[in-house]
């Protein structure tokens, strides 16, 4: 068997700071530290940081008062950031500065009368977190049979925002058909560079394998993506959190298999899926290189 390796995979900056901040922040300041909902969409990382000393709760109100919070990479509402300050904790923000991004354009666009139609999965944290700028003036866009049944205040004056971690290519139609009902529409694209790399790496080399397999969380929306993006290339295809996962069945009559793995997957885990697989052979397949950081919050330097 030989393994095509999918580059870049695996975290991207956003993470890689979300990541540092909560370990810096045990270090510096010290346990307990709470982070409101996983800090990342990834199990095995959310297991070791809890090992460190970190607290990972789903409300502000399961947090004791003056204690230290962390915001997750996702993003959050106002309210959150209310219910906060409310009972004094000291807040330190992992937000992805990606989709920080998308919520000051929620807040510009809306502060100027205009319609945010918000293309991306209803329940998923960053959608939650973007909405909550701007509730009165957005409406979440799911899928493109949505689009007909939209209406806005004022047609010449409608924007649309997207999750970060979408396929490129739905996120596409859609918008496309939003442009044909609302002519004058605005749109921004807020697909992070990470997620289209990450993409366009593993269509790169589906045309080169019997069978894909993407490193990544159930829960994690971009990992979603690069299984759906190799499944709608015709290639068999599998989501999985690790080796555990393996099922020696789909390996049966497989010569060349595929490797990605999504934004929030560490490496630790592909290499013991490599190891699992014993291949005879491992050839990275290289798209783009990656040199981008983000700072980190005072709070932690």
């Amino acid at each position: 068997m030989e393994i095509l390796l999918a580059e870049p995979r695996g975290y991207c900056a956003g993470v890689v700071r979300a990541v540092d901040i909560v370990e810096l922040a045990l270090t510096k300041i010290g346990a307990p530290i709470y982070v409101r909902h996983e800090i990342i969409h990834n199990q095995f990382v959310v297991n070791e940081l809890k090992q460190k000393g970190a607290i990972f709760v789903e409300e502000i109100e399961e947090i004791p008062n003056d204690s230290t919070v962390i915001f997750s990479a996702h993003g959050v509402s106002p309210e959150v950031w209310t219910d906060a300050k409310i009972k004094n904790l000291n807040i330190i923000d992992a937000t992805c500065p990606l989709v920080t991004k998308v919520h000051l354009e929620a807040i510009k666009y809306a502060k100027d009368g205009y319609t945010i139609l918000l293309v991306g999965h209803k329940g998923h944290d960053e959608v939650i977190g973007t909405m909550g700028e701007a509730p009165d003036h957005t409406i979440l866009v799911e899928d493109i049979d949505h689009v007909e049944f939209i209406k806005v205040r004022n047609p010449e004056k409608v924007v649309a925002l997207t999750q970060t971690t979408l396929s490129i290519s739905d996120t596409s139609d859609i918008i496309n058909r939003l442009k044909q009902k609302f002519p004058q529409l605005i749109t921004r694209n807020d697909i992070c560079y990470a997620t289209t790399n990450r993409q366009n790496a593993l269509s790169s080399m589906t045309e080169n394998v019997d069978l894909v397999l993407v490193v990544g969380a159930k829960n994690s929306s971009n990992s979603n993506r690069l299984k759906e993006l190799a499944s709608e290339n015709g290639i068999e295809a599998y989501l999985i959190n690790g080796p555990e996962d393996l099922d020696d069945s789909w390996l049966i009559g497989k010569k060349t298999v595929g490797i990605t793995s999504g934004a929030s997957t560490p490496e630790v885990l592909v290499n013991r899926v490599l190891a699992k697989l014993k291949p005879k052979n491992i050839k990275n397949i290289i798209f783009a290189e990656e040199n981008v950081n983000f700072k980190l919050p005072k709070e932690v330097i």
